[in-house]
């Protein structure tokens, strides 16, 4: 089952690249970064390198917070639904792209997933940089068409009776799923439950890590 919610608004974008392989800017950037590789002002290296840190590392690791906390904080919990925008602000994570942030929790009976149907609007404050797979065509159209084959495509398979929402971000909201804390973690400490957290988990493609896929040290310092 597919829900899309009622308050989707129209992005403020330009799509005439819709159904391209490339987007202009996608043309533009690759031209540009082309451009100052030939004169060596940038190393396409390294750049690769600083993309995938705030892809993987720092971005979600805003949000893994956001998420520890809401696992081990009720008040807390109960604010990010009401307030998501608020309560993320509340711990740091503001700016450009989670101006107006909505939290969506997933239950025993729903499992809630993040797209953006038009283009690759994204909750950088918490999650960092949009993965590749996140701004493609084939994800966007799919997570709509066949979320229960985009997340087996991750891996996942929920069972039968579980509903599945489809959120679409757009320019004026995005999206940060709630995932369930994993069974066996009630005495881990918020720096502990981080460690479960993941990017995917976040975007509703993946789900939390049970404590012993990380190492048992993994958070005591954080």
């Amino acid at each position: 089952m597919t829900a899309r919610p009622a308050h989707a608004h129209p992005h403020a974008h330009d799509h005439a690249h819709e159904g391209s392989t490339l987007g202009e800017m996608d043309v533009r950037v690759r031209a540009l970064e082309t451009l100052l590789t030939e004169k060596g002002y940038i190393d396409p290296v390294a750049l690769d390198r600083i993309i995938e840190t705030y892809e993987t590392k720092i971005g979600p690791h805003n949000g893994a917070r956001v998420v520890a906390k809401a696992w081990a904080d009720p008040v807390f919990h109960n604010w990010l639904l009401k307030d998501a925008t608020a309560a993320i602000a509340s711990l740091g994570f503001t700016g450009r792209q989670g101006e107006h942030m909505v939290a969506v929790e997933n239950t025993p009976t729903v499992h809630n997933m993040v797209v953006c149907t038009l283009c690759s609007c994204y909750p950088w404050p918490v999650l960092g940089l949009p993965p590749v797979w996140y701004k493609s065509a084939p994800y966007r159209a799919k997570a709509v068409m066949d979320p229960r084959g985009v997340l087996a495509d991750f891996g996942v398979t929920l069972p039968e009776g579980t509903a599945i929402r489809v959120w679409d971000s757009t320019a004026e909201v995005r999206y940060l799923v709630l995932p369930m804390r994993p069974e066996g973690t009630s005495g881990m400490s918020e720096d502990q439950l981080t460690t479960l957290v993941t990017r995917d988990s976040m975007i509703g493609t993946g789900l939390a890590l049970p404590p012993g896929a990380v190492p048992a040290s993994a958070g005591a310092s954080a």
